[in-house]
């Protein structure tokens, strides 16, 4: 059988990181529900020989090391998901910088692998995010959602489906960026996975991944280690954050783990993207792993 390429993305963040937590009027005790279920997501990854990208909220690297050097030894490419899991545009310009180049400068020093990649918490970017990027030395962005508006999250900006340079995004944007968006669902336009893959189920996602491969368009999707894990009940977080996290979770992991893709970085994604724009370059520089 032929597997499509595609990217699985973890966004390491704890429980209590969420913004739905952070607003909530109840506490927990525990600090960092989620992490259990890295070393539960790196057995799943090496089960199935995947390489994936864990974007870190590198005040966890701070906090455990171990984990995120646990990641990189297993192959997974790290890049960044600020220091503090903190939305941008609620930052001053001083604060955003710190936010972007503090987790790289960390991450590459807990890890000694170069960090070339960012997420925003939220998909929230601010005016000036590609030029602070750029600045900090990464190379590309995954903070685009290609999808429509949803009213109190985000979308409805941006219709890229492909990794593009910056400048496509934003004229402005310093040309050494790509933007590597995350997937839409074609036609509906709301995202794959996220909360959206707990709201319909494994199969709207690999439905969504086959008729975006039948497109030639390489699916991006993301998960969170808190998912899953066995929550909490704190009050005033939302029942949406509790839908079909824990074992249901793990479950749907799997369901699209036994698809009809080879699961590679965001990294060599982007690699790929660019060499093929390259009128030099006559063959890509995947190595394309997964599938059982």
């Amino acid at each position: 059988m032929t597997h499509s390429p595609a990217v699985l993305s973890v966004d390491l963040e704890f429980f209590t990181h969420l913004p739905a937590y952070r607003n909530a009027r109840g506490r927990t005790d525990r600090d960092d529900i989620g992490l259990a279920a890295v070393d539960d997501l790196l057995a799943v990854f090496d089960d199935y020989d995947v390489s994936t990208t864990f974007f870190v909220v590198s005040d966890i690297a701070e906090r455990h090391p171990d984990c995120v050097e646990r990641v990189a030894a297993a192959g997974h490419e790290i890049a960044s998901h600020t220091h503090r899991h903190r939305h941008l545009t609620t930052l001053d310009e001083r604060d955003r910088r710190d936010e972007i180049d503090r987790s790289r400068t960390l991450l590459e020093d807990v890890t000694g692998t170069s960090v070339t990649g960012f997420r925003a918490p939220s998909f929230d970017t601010a005016a000036d995010h590609f030029s602070m990027l750029a600045a900090a030395g990464y190379e590309y962005d995954s903070s685009i959602v290609p999808c429509r508006s949803i009213p109190g999250w985000y979308g409805g900006d941006h219709d890229i489906d492909s990794p593009v340079p910056a400048t496509q995004v934003q004229s402005a944007a310093p040309d050494t960026i790509t933007e590597l968006p995350v997937s839409a669902f074609p036609g509906l336009r709301l995202p794959l996975t996220g909360t959206w893959l707990r709201f319909f189920g494994p199969r709207y996602t690999t439905t969504g991944m086959r008729l975006l491969a039948r497109r030639g368009i390489r699916p991006v999707l993301y998960v969170h280690p808190w998912e899953f894990a066995d929550l909490p009940d704190v009050a005033g977080v939302p029942n949406r954050v509790y839908w079909h996290t824990g074992s249901w979770m793990r479950r749907s992991l799997l369901r699209i783990l036994d698809g009809p893709f080879e699961f590679v970085t965001a990294r060599s994604a982007v690699e790929s993207a660019t060499e093929s724009d390259d009128p030099a370059s006559s063959t890509a520089s995947d190595t394309v792993v997964g599938g059982r």
